[in-house]
């Protein structure tokens, strides 16, 4: 992750030597903080590798890399690994949600991490641990 960071880092850097490096940020955003589209903070971290015309401005922006780029790359991976599995990116957004209630977090907190508006459709994830009741720790073992 830090190698990516660092990537970022000095393409960003490009970017702003050659009058480039402004992020999109929405009307209020931009309006509150003015200078945070040049920031580094509010860069993509998985940057597209070309520059391209933001159709809403005009200005000449580098946006995020195309999620069907991401998707082909995973479909890939798992081939070479020799996965025999249909796995994909919506794969590993499960495995976070399950791995996130494994570990205790609350179901409250997973439900906002994925953006789901009803706790039910975060409860699904649930059912992959089948704990039942050994699945709760008492506060005198802990």
């Amino acid at each position: 992750m830090q190698e990516q960071l660092d990537r970022v880092a000095e393409q960003h850097g490009n970017d702003i030597k050659a009058g480039y490096g402004r992020v999109y940020l929405p009307n209020a955003l931009a309006a509150k903080y003015p200078n945070a589209q040049t920031e580094l903070a509010w860069q993509y971290l998985f940057p597209s590798t070309r520059l391209s015309v933001d159709p809403r401005s005009g200005a000449t922006r580098r946006h995020h890399v195309n999620e069907k780029g991401l998707q082909h790359a995973v479909k890939g991976a798992v081939r070479r690994a020799g996965i025999r599995k249909k796995a994909s990116c919506h794969t590993l957004r499960h495995s976070f949600a399950t791995h996130l209630l494994e570990h205790g977090n609350d179901i409250r907190t997973v439900q906002e991490l994925l953006g789901h508006k009803s706790v039910q459709t975060t409860m699904i994830y649930t059912h992959v641990l089948k704990r039942g009741g050994r699945g709760v720790v008492s506060p005198l073992d802990a």
